[in-house]
């Protein structure tokens, strides 16, 4: 005999196949949203801004592109809190469930542990490189 609580429930047919949770989000959040990761050659959706991180993992992403090199003139920097359609949108574009993420040359690299496991290992930096995202170094005259 079923609880009292589940039996109202039981007649109702059960789901066998799995449900999907994916939001879609509009057209316009999509094409915005592309548009960013176009928008320079290196692109990290963060919670606040390389000034002003508002976690402690976007903190440390914005750090370790810091500490690479990276030209100013070649990043941007989009503030998922400023818009919950962004926060949610890029999760779903990239498959990836956390922020910060990072995008170089429009292909999404991760999150901050990943990030931070690239730098360890020397592959950020190459990657970098290899987007020409670096500050180029000063010529010895």
């Amino acid at each position: 005999m079923l609880p009292r609580y589940l039996g109202r429930f039981a007649s109702q047919r059960v789901l066998r196949q799995p449900v999907s949770w994916a939001r879609f989000m509009s057209s316009e959040t999509r094409e915005a949203i592309t548009s960013a990761i176009k928008s320079a050659p290196v692109v990290l959706f963060m919670k606040g801004t390389p000034e002003f991180p508002q976690c402690g993992f976007s903190r440390a992403t914005v750090g370790m592109l810091g500490q690479q090199g990276v030209d100013p003139l070649k990043f941007a920097a989009y503030n998922v809190l400023e818009d919950p359609e962004l926060r949610e949108g890029v999760k779903e574009i990239s498959e990836w469930p956390t922020i910060p993420q990072l995008y170089v040359n429009q292909e999404f690299v991760g999150g901050c542990d990943i990030v931070m496991s690239m730098a360890q290992s020397g592959e950020l930096a190459k990657l970098l490189e290899d987007a020409k995202a670096l500050v180029p170094e000063e010529e010895e005259d």
